[in-house]
């Protein structure tokens, strides 16, 4: 998952500003005030999801069967604690102003950081928000009960529930962007483990490390180790082993030139040793997640993993990674596991809030 240092102490001041000027009462669902029964309630089955990122809020609601009614993406309020609650607390009642018969929707959130036994968000890169007990504090803005999670949780439900995993019994899922993070789905519903840890792939060692790739001890992490899987298959550790200091992903695939994404073709670029040193830093990047997933594979074997991100979004990681991850593999025959690209792309996080929030309500 992606994750920035801590900043509790500045966090801790904002929300207690917030607490003390939230007008909660007007930040909730609105009354039905029309003659006879509430038709709101004529419908239940209504999901809300938010995925609140660093720099903007996406929210959708969905009917029942998983339809989408409603999206609104806006931008996110940035060290504003207070602010980020009334904006989500505003998508909220425009969805259901929008859709009344979603009056009692079930809202979910999902975030890229984790939460603590304590209920308080760690390591989110939306700082204000680490060591606030934000979605206590969402529930008492909306009034209803909110369901929270990280972001490659709500990926890997998303796409068990209505994505690329929905024949498949096992989903895991991982983010390949900026940071690295998994989530695993076993029969449709979120497996957190005893302590909320299960899918924390990004920040264990990379497997059979090889010393004359420099893997050994490896990268520092931000979690304070080294040789974390984050630290070579996030877009900065893809970047800095091609020798960018700027951390742009984006650039190095183009000039490797063969990765092609899904959906685009890369741009012609003339420098030769950069595309070399490219092409060489995308082969080890390759053999990397196989060795990364293989682990996966060994201890979970799941009939699917669904991949999303920025870096997810290039062929050659299904095409070659499968190929490669049977050497690590402990079989004696070929494994059925599916390697695929998340079927809704960057709008599987914000449905998986969605379905995480219906979820909560069983």
């Amino acid at each position: 998952m992606d994750s920035r240092p801590h900043a509790a102490e500045q966090a801790s001041a904002l929300g207690d500003a917030a607490r003390a000027s939230c007008r909660l009462a007007d930040l909730g669902p609105k009354p039905y005030l029309g003659g006879g029964r509430d038709p709101r309630l004529q419908h239940p089955g209504y999901r809300f999801g938010v995925d609140l990122g660093g720099t903007k809020i996406e929210s959708l609601l969905l009917d029942h069967e998983g339809t989408e009614l409603w999206r609104k993406r806006i931008p996110t309020p940035r060290g504003d604690y207070a602010g980020t609650l009334r904006v989500i607390a505003a998508l909220c009642n425009e969805a259901r102003d929008a859709h009344p018969q979603a009056a009692h929707c079930s809202v979910g959130l999902g975030i890229p950081g984790s939460l603590g036994p304590d209920g308080k968000v760690r390591n989110a890169n939306s700082v204000w928000l680490n060591g606030m007990p934000f979605g206590a504090d969402l529930e008492r803005t909306l009034g209803q009960p909110v369901v929270m999670a990280n972001d490659a949780n709500c990926l890997a439900l998303s796409e068990s529930a209505d994505g690329a995993g929905r024949d498949a019994e096992t989903v895991f899922a991982v983010i390949l962007g900026t940071g690295v993070g998994g989530g695993l789905v076993v029969h449709r519903r979120l497996w957190q483990g005893t302590s909320g840890l299960a899918g924390e792939w990004g920040h264990v060692a990379l497997p059979w490390p090889r010393s004359d790739w420099g893997e050994c001890p490896g990268p520092k992490c931000w979690c304070g180790r080294t040789g974390c899987i984050e630290g070579f298959l996030s877009g900065p550790g893809l970047a800095r082993d091609a020798g960018r200091t700027d951390g742009d992903a984006l650039q190095t695939l183009t000039a490797a030139q063969s990765w092609k994404p899904l959906e685009s073709t890369t741009r012609e670029i003339c420098d030769t040793s950069a595309e070399n040193a490219a092409g060489e830093a995308v082969d080890r990047y390759l053999d990397r997640l196989a060795r990364g997933l293989a682990m996966v594979i060994n201890i979970v074997d799941p009939e699917v993993i669904v991949l999303g991100g920025g870096m997810s979004q290039f062929r050659r990681i299904y095409q070659e990674v499968p190929e490669r991850w049977h050497a690590w593999i402990f079989s004696d025959r070929p494994v059925n596991t599916r390697l695929l690209p998340a079927r809704h792309g960057d709008a599987s996080g914000v449905r998986g809030a969605a379905w995480l929030g219906a979820q909560g309500r069983r």
